[in-house]
């Protein structure tokens, strides 16, 4: 991979743990060195965020979370003391105009002459305060071609827009080798026990099916208890396996036939891919667009359990197809969407 030249500086609002493979690895990418500044969640939003890296450095930042929902504003504290102290070449932030430090960050780079790069999910709405927002920046990058083509209809040039797929895995090391479905389909979720996760529909769709499938519930969350307690009375046969990470993962997707997330949000979507797993999505931000086609998936709309159970029984209906998605899922993650690949397009940003 090709290395940028000076020292690289990020900001993000929080450090998921879940970050930590691919901001290593885009350190190493820097000659001159990377240092992340981020700070804390809040605790209602249960991320289960990390305070160190291998490879880049690691300054705290002190967020401020003002209001919430659609009105939520953050200010970090630490800003401009931590961009004086590491003194970059490249800064790259996140491109969110709720963060309210982040102006200030800009102003010092421009300042000095430095580039400045924006990444986020894309322009959610088009009008002079989005093209003002997103003008500040020398180059942006996309999670995902449909946020690309958002700033691009706002006039951002093209040219200067750069598509490094939302990515949380490294290209597979090893293939799971798979035949036929096992005579009970497994089906799989992995994630946290949240409402937006529609978790309560994946029971429900299981229950309507013909062959009652085996369904594999990985994650925790407030929703647990409720959860479970549905499943007494619709799906009694549903397993809640509790929260899982890392290796503890690797049984639950080999032993998978099929990976649902019925609701939005949700990262373990490529890791599923990973292991051969054909996948059933709700369509989100746009990041989901590129990864699950209809080589390899559904895409289901949010909230439309009709979508969704018919999907299911779709997918389990031929187990020769199914296999044939499962091995699409496998090379898409291994050629194109993984962290070496995104890494690849940050640095192709810093370089441009």
């Amino acid at each position: 991979m090709n290395q940028y030249p000076g020292k690289l500086a990020v900001q993000q609002r929080v450090l998921p743990g879940y970050r930590i493979p691919f901001f290593d690895l885009l350190a190493e990418s820097c000659a001159g060195g990377m240092s992340l500044f981020a700070g804390l969640p809040r605790p209602e939003e249960m991320i289960a965020s990390a305070d160190k890296l291998r490879v880049a450095s690691y300054q705290p930042a002190q967020n401020i979370h003002f209001f919430h929902n659609s009105f939520y504003l953050c200010y970090q504290r630490g800003f401009i003391n931590w961009l004086e102290n590491w003194n970059p070449d490249s800064l790259i932030v996140e491109a969110n105009p709720r963060y309210l430090s982040t102006p200030f960050a800009l102003r010092w780079m421009r300042a000095r002459g430095k580039k400045i790069i924006g990444w986020g999910l894309g322009a959610p709405r088009k009008g002079a305060f989005w093209f003002s927002f997103i003008n500040q920046f020398d180059a942006l990058i996309s999670y995902s071609r449909r946020g690309a083509d958002e700033y691009a209809a706002l006039g951002f040039p093209r040219a200067k827009i750069f598509v490094a797929h939302n990515s949380v895995s490294p290209k597979p090391a090893l293939k799971v080798e798979r035949s036929t479905l096992n005579v009970q389909p497994a089906i799989l979720f992995v994630g946290r026990l949240q409402t937006r996760k529609r978790i309560d529909s994946l029971l429900r769709a299981c229950a309507e099916m013909e062959s009652k499938p085996r369904l594999m519930i990985v994650g925790d969350g407030l929703e647990r208890a409720r959860l479970e307690s549905l499943a007494q009375e619709v799906y009694p046969s549903a397993e809640f396996i509790g929260a899982k990470h890392g290796e503890e993962l690797q049984p639950y997707f080999a032993q998978a036939d099929l990976f649902v997330l019925p609701g939005t949000g949700g990262l373990a979507v490529q890791e599923a891919m990973s292991y051969g797993l054909p996948v059933i999505v709700a369509k989100g931000d746009g990041t989901q667009d590129d990864l699950v086609r209809a080589g390899n998936g559904w895409q289901i709309e949010p909230e439309n359990y009709d979508a969704l159970a018919a999907a299911m029984k779709n997918a389990l209906s031929d187990a020769a197809r199914l296999r044939k998605m499962g091995e699409e899922s496998y090379r898409i993650v291994c050629e194109e969407i993984n962290i070496q690949k995104m890494a690849e397009s940050f640095v192709s940003a810093l370089q441009g």
